[in-house]
């Protein structure tokens, strides 16, 4: 595929992380209007209880149609704590947990403002932890696009990839929890990271 059309993404799943491993070029929106519950704010991580959902308030938008690119984190509830500690307790016993730690730990002990810009951050983290250099650029406006190139609502929490997404099929790989609760589709790419290592490109 020669282009793809995404939504920002919090740690995205692994379904979003195929699509810049094998397009040509990227467009990730900025001026689509949020959505609550969707994983621009957050993602789905394998915890000691199964998977387990991990999301960044936000600042209540003043209008419906606020972009994107617009909405602040909430400062409210020491979310960047919770999360850095629901990683740290579900991955620590994985194989490249310690090996990648350090990379991503900063970002949960420094004040974050705007969502867009913490989650594009993370996402060119994970790239260059895959190895992998996409060609990204950022929409200027709305636009549509191609049917079979745009993922923006694709990919999402509540819809089942195999339904919306014939491009992408999700190969097992080692999971700290597989034995018991089986095999997790498509979670978190930190998920992959942790697990497999330099291999997860392989995965991709």
């Amino acid at each position: 595929m020669s282009e793809v059309y995404l939504t920002m993404a919090y740690l995205a799943p692994i379904q979003y992380y195929s699509k810049l491993f094998r397009t040509e070029k990227a467009v990730i929106e900025k001026y689509d209007h949020y959505q609550k519950q969707t994983y621009r704010n957050r993602c789905v991580i394998a915890g000691a209880n199964g998977p387990l959902t991990l999301s960044i308030p936000v600042v209540k938008p003043e209008n419906p149609k606020t972009f994107t690119s617009n909405i602040r984190i909430s400062e409210h509830g020491n979310w960047q704590h919770l999360h850095w500690h629901a990683i740290s307790s579900a991955y620590n016993s994985s194989p490249f947990f310690e090996y990648y730690a350090d990379d991503f730990a900063p970002f949960y002990h420094k004040k974050q403002t705007w969502l867009f810009d913490f989650n594009e951050e993370l996402r060119q983290l994970a790239c260059r932890l895959l190895e992998i250099e996409p060609a990204v650029s950022f929409s200027t406006f709305y636009s549509e696009a191609p049917i079979d190139a745009d993922f923006r609502e694709a990919i999402h929490p509540k819809k089942d990839f195999k339904q919306t997404d014939p491009f992408f099929a999700a190969k097992e790989y080692y999971q700290v929890f597989k034995l018991k609760y089986g095999f997790l589709e498509n979670l978190s790419i930190i998920d992959l990271l942790f697990n497999m290592g330099p291999e997860a490109r392989l995965i991709l």
